[in-house]
């Protein structure tokens, strides 16, 4: 599946997956074959972290 590239639809989409299917930003790459760490480099560049107690990027 692809995923949205430009960082703020980006950020959008994973909090929609995360609050609506996935326990943890984890399940939601394993899920979805995607990297973690280029997920979260990519939302860090637009000021955006993940908070695993939130189970979203804030």
């Amino acid at each position: 599946m692809s995923i949205p590239n430009d960082p703020i639809i980006l950020l959008s989409y994973i909090n929609t997956q995360l609050r609506d299917n996935y326990p943890s930003l984890d399940e939601l790459c394993k899920s979805l074959i995607v990297d973690k760490k280029e997920i979260e480099e990519k939302l860090k560049s637009v000021g955006y972290d993940y908070s695993s107690e939130r189970n979203q990027f804030v």
